[in-house]
């Protein structure tokens, strides 16, 4: 099996048609598994995935089990050299995956690598290019909303001045389209669990520099990315709870006590300035 493809869903129905639908007709000459994990969507997801997508092997969610525990659950079924995870929300392109695994194949240190994720219009998407490892100082910028006074303040964290026309390593690249080497998956075993969303991906690739692999963005290789349709159904404060505390759990795990301690602090307030900028429309 060359690849194994792993998309977790939740109430995207018609974007999922739509990435699933891509996928087979662009894989090419490329041997495919493809693993829908469905983290009990209300949508109709899998009797759509059913009638219309037989050869889709459907794991069916009775709770949402959250984006790591869902994309392990399909990881350990898996049997491809290397594995994509894909979005719901993404679309593949012609000559993505082919592009892709060759590339992999060409590169035997890159352990994770993605591609230039483009917007519907074709654009280099902006949200969805690689970034800086955290610190402390831009996470706690985040929580205190310092960037709607000061934008220029995560520059260095969002990489404002990544050129994306070039290949290079990076520090991480967005979890929309992840492809991960067999090796590595076997080594790291799976993604990190203790994430519900959010800051999983950027703890796998640390994990893979930390293991001696490297973390690469190849520009050839395109995708369109509509970024975050399952989110944009949450509320705004659904979403902060979730991103401070994957954030905060992420300094547990990877930045000396006082830098968690100090985060996990911040977070009441920073819960408390989402629900004034919610109000008041800020």
């Amino acid at each position: 099996m060359n690849l194994s493809i792993i998309t977790v869903s939740w109430n995207v129905k018609d974007k999922l048609r739509e990435c699933v639908k891509s996928v087979f007709e662009n894989r090419g000459d490329l041997e495919i598994e493809y693993f829908v994990v469905d983290n009990a969507s209300c949508d109709g997801t899998a009797n759509m995935l059913a009638s219309e997508f037989s050869q889709v092997r459907v794991i069916a969610n009775s709770e949402n089990k959250g984006f790591a525990r869902a994309n392990n659950q399909a990881i350990k079924q898996s049997t491809g050299e290397f594995v994509l995870l894909l979005n719901p929300d993404m679309r593949v392109l012609p000559e993505t995956l082919p592009r892709m695994v060759a590339w992999m194949r060409a590169h035997a240190r890159a352990g994770v690598a993605s591609g230039k994720l483009l917007d519907e219009e074709g654009r280099i998407n902006k949200e969805a290019t690689p970034r800086h490892f955290p610190c402390f100082f831009d996470q706690a910028a985040i929580m205190l909303k310092v960037p709607h006074l000061f934008p220029h303040v995560l520059d260095h964290y969002l990489w404002r001045d990544f050129d994306a026309e070039k290949e290079q390593t990076v520090d991480s690249v967005r979890g929309s389209f992840f492809m991960i080497r067999r090796e590595v998956l076997d080594a790291l075993k799976g993604l990190d669990e203790r994430y519900f969303i959010w800051f999983e991906e950027v703890d796998f690739c640390k994990q893979v520099w930390n293991a001696c692999f490297e973390v690469w963005y190849v520009p050839s290789v395109t995708c369109v990315d509509y970024v975050g349709q399952s989110f944009k159904q949450q509320t705004g404060m659904w979403r902060q709870k979730q991103f401070t505390k994957s954030m905060v759990q992420y300094f547990e795990k990877w930045h000396p006590c006082a830098a968690a301690l100090a985060l996990k602090l911040l977070r009441p307030l920073a819960l408390f300035l989402t629900w004034i900028f919610i109000k008041f429309k800020l």
